[in-house]
């Protein structure tokens, strides 16, 4: 009986496969993990002589249990649940099943890491030393060059919170010296201003000056302000990571706790401890809902502490 729920089963999740496929246009990556998590599920209903097609909401549970048991995270087991609910959704909607088993099952409820942070000092520093390394007299042109380029990076970054994919494939256009603000295409290819201050316009013009002839004479029709010879015509993501880490070595700062999605952290971080609004800095970062910038909460339940320590009339005096 095992072994024919199982082929029942195989088939089942090969129907549902070709439909995500063919409708949805499924990656590779996509269906590879939908086959893995769903052969998962098969095999444990198997073990309790169940199916796929027969198999209830207390196996189920008992399947998701058991995950959980095996110390898998949260959110791995929330993939696995995802994969089910589709896969029982798909089965009724097609009638090989009248009801849905998965429906009542809850989803495990995730903590959310606070993000890695560097303090103000921490930036301070690493903006001081990729200074240092651009003004190095002694380095060939070339070397000043990546040195101009790393310290416009970590500036622009570090002034306007972008993804590391929006930052590198900025067009040249906003290497406008008048622009006060930058338009950002962001996810879901939605547009948003960010504003451009004085030190990361500072940064993009020497940035400019340490241009080779031959990109010299390039600019009036260059695409991308970080230009390169690979496959997408700009810096990659792990060309800026790499040079990053090497610049936060040399400026004494730990290297896994120094990436540009930090970078990013700490200008939102920043920002809320010196009272900025978590919707302007929701709208800056270009999340599309508030609870992803709800991350940061934290910082604003600090500064409200400090707040009422140093301003309420009836806080103890030290």
């Amino acid at each position: 009986m095992a072994t024919k729920g199982k082929a029942s089963d195989q088939a089942l999740i090969r129907l549902f496969l070709d439909m995500v496929a063919a409708e949805r246009g499924g990656a590779k990556n996509t269906l590879a993990a939908y086959a893995h998590d769903l052969g998962a599920l098969s095999d444990a209903l198997a073990a309790r002589d169940r199916s796929i097609c027969n198999g209830g909401t207390e196996d189920l549970r008992a399947y998701f249990s058991a995950l959980s048991n095996r110390g898998l995270a949260a959110s791995s087991v929330g993939r696995h649940l995802s994969a089910t609910r589709q896969l029982f959704r798909f089965l009724r909607a097609e009638g090989h099943r009248q009801d849905d088993p998965s429906a009542l099952i809850e989803r495990p409820k995730q903590v959310r890491p606070l993000p890695k942070l560097l303090t103000i000092a921490d930036v301070d520093k690493l903006l001081a030393q990729a200074r240092t390394a651009m003004n190095n007299p002694g380095q060939s042109a070339g070397s000043r060059f990546r040195a101009a380029r790393l310290a416009c990076l970590i500036e622009l970054l570090y002034a306007t919170g972008l993804r590391v994919s929006e930052l590198i494939s900025l067009p040249f256009s906003a290497a406008d010296r008048g622009a006060r603000m930058l338009v950002v295409r962001g996810k879901g290819n939605k547009e948003r201003l960010v504003p451009l201050n004085e030190s990361a316009k500072q940064a993009i013009g020497e940035y400019l000056q340490n241009f080779s002839s031959e990109l010299t004479q390039r600019r009036r029709t260059m695409k991308w302000l970080f230009p390169s010879s690979g496959a997408g015509g700009h810096m990659t993501r792990q060309h800026f990571a790499r040079e990053l880490k090497k610049l936060a070595a040399a400026a004494g700062l730990r290297t896994k706790d120094v990436s540009p999605h930090v970078l990013r952290h700490a200008f939102a971080s920043h920002l809320l401890q010196n009272g900025a609004d978590l919707r302007v800095v929701q709208t800056l970062l270009g999340h599309a809902d508030i609870t992803t910038t709800q991350i940061y909460t934290h910082v604003i339940e600090d500064r409200l502490k400090n707040l009422v320590r140093d301003l309420h009339p009836l806080a103890e005096e030290e």
